[in-house]
């Protein structure tokens, strides 16, 4: 599996606290090793986001990603509940 980001979340990223920086990369190794893992509630999103994945990194901030493409996946935004789905 290939992990890829866009722009955007790499904007998003930049503005989160060191504390979920530090939480992101310890849920990503959870990830790679286990995309269902229990821990990260992994589920297929609904509305306008239908299409795309999200994944926890703490109780209020979600990684929203793309698995469409074979062995590739592609961050698209990170934060908030409220921020990534209203």
């Amino acid at each position: 599996m290939r992990i890829i980001t866009t722009t955007k979340f790499d904007k998003q990223f930049r503005k989160q606290p060191l504390k979920i920086k530090i939480e992101f990369e310890n849920r990503v190794e959870i990830f790679i090793e286990n995309v269902n893992a229990p821990i990260l509630n992994t589920h297929k999103l609904s509305g306008k986001l239908k299409d795309l994945w999200s994944f926890n990194i703490s109780g209020n901030i979600r990684v929203v990603f793309d698995k469409n493409q074979e062995s590739i996946i592609i961050f698209i935004a990170i934060g908030s509940h409220s921020q990534l789905y209203n």
